[in-house]
């Protein structure tokens, strides 16, 4: 039995992947301060004799004796991560800090949950993991994208100068059930606006491109990633490189919840990226074969399917 920690364990990615390591028999502690987190992702595991739940800010130091730290905690949508830029940054950097000194501290693996983001508006398609990326620095999504830029650095520096043992993994757009309904990422919004018949809101012309993957199969990417072997650290993109059109995407929900839901179309926001597809060329041969497995008809279905009952529709 392993002892692991959650950083952001009660966030939508995070609560799947304590559970995911309970299943698998481990002792889990989560750790998060529910700004975006929420205590019902992770209620249903709270009678677990091995799951533990601490309410901490991971801005601030924290001390623990675990095997392993996967370390998620972050708010990942643009409407919770531009609500307050300083402490965005300050969320991936010092909790980066905060993280990987307990990591060196008590010679624990830890695995750093990046994002596709870092490759900003990407110039180069698909997107490998040799790509630097193309971030405005000073724009409204850099709070995030540049926060992640810099957990990076800090990892690698970290291994290089103290031998900790790290992993990073760059997350592609990842949906699933336990998403927020209000957290304003593409999935959620057009399956909340589909199944209340209210118009389906597609920024920009609806052309430009994103690659969804469901939550189960970035956690088995993610669980495959922490048990490689130490000589290597990535990054290693995670995602389905399966590419759809946002207007696909619309008018797959629509379909798929029987809506009424007209489309209507708002101004693209700032920097937001025209084409977004992982290449997992190194996943496949790094994390034995892994790829994922479930599509994105049968993972809306699911998905459509939690928001039913949490909107009680």
């Amino acid at each position: 039995m392993k002892r692991i920690l959650v950083t952001g364990g009660a966030g939508f990615i995070g609560s799947h992947l304590c559970e995911r390591l309970l299943n698998e028999g481990n002792d889990v502690i989560s750790l998060d301060n529910y700004f975006t987190g929420s205590k019902t992702n992770i209620v249903h595991l709270m009678d677990h004799k091995y799951f533990e739940v601490i309410r901490h800010d991971v801005t601030m130091p924290f001390y623990l004796e675990v095997d392993e730290i996967y370390n998620l905690a972050c708010p990942a949508s643009p409407i919770h991560y531009q609500h307050n830029g300083i402490k965005t940054i300050k969320t991936s950097v010092m909790g980066a800090i905060n993280a990987l000194g307990l990591a060196k501290r008590i010679k624990a693996k830890i695995l750093q949950a990046s994002t596709s983001e870092v490759y900003g508006d990407p110039t180069i398609h698909p997107q490998t993991e040799t790509y630097w990326g193309n971030v405005n620095p000073i724009g409204a999504r850099a709070c995030y994208d540049e926060g992640k830029r810099c957990a990076e650095t800090l990892f690698m520096n970290y291994k290089d100068q103290n031998s900790v043992k790290i992993k990073i993994i760059r997350i592609f757009n990842t949906y699933g059930p336990r998403m927020h309904p209000n957290d304003g990422r593409v999935v959620s919004n057009f399956i909340v606006q589909a199944l209340r018949n209210e118009d389906i809101t597609i920024y920009g012309t609806g052309n430009q491109t994103r690659s969804f993957q469901y939550v189960d199969d970035l956690l088995e990417g993610m669980i495959r990633m922490m048990n490689t072997a130490d000589n290597f650290t990535g990054p290693v993109n995670l995602g389905n490189p399966n590419e759809f059109t946002i207007k696909e995407l619309a008018l797959k929900v629509i379909k798929l919840t029987g809506s009424k839901s007209k489309i209507v179309y708002l101004p693209l926001p700032e920097d937001d990226p025209v084409q977004r597809q992982p290449d997992i060329s190194l996943a496949k041969e790094k994390l034995n074969g892994w790829e994922p497995k479930i599509q994105l008809e049968e993972g809306l279905l699911k998905t459509i399917e939690y928001f039913k009952n949490i909107l009680k529709l």
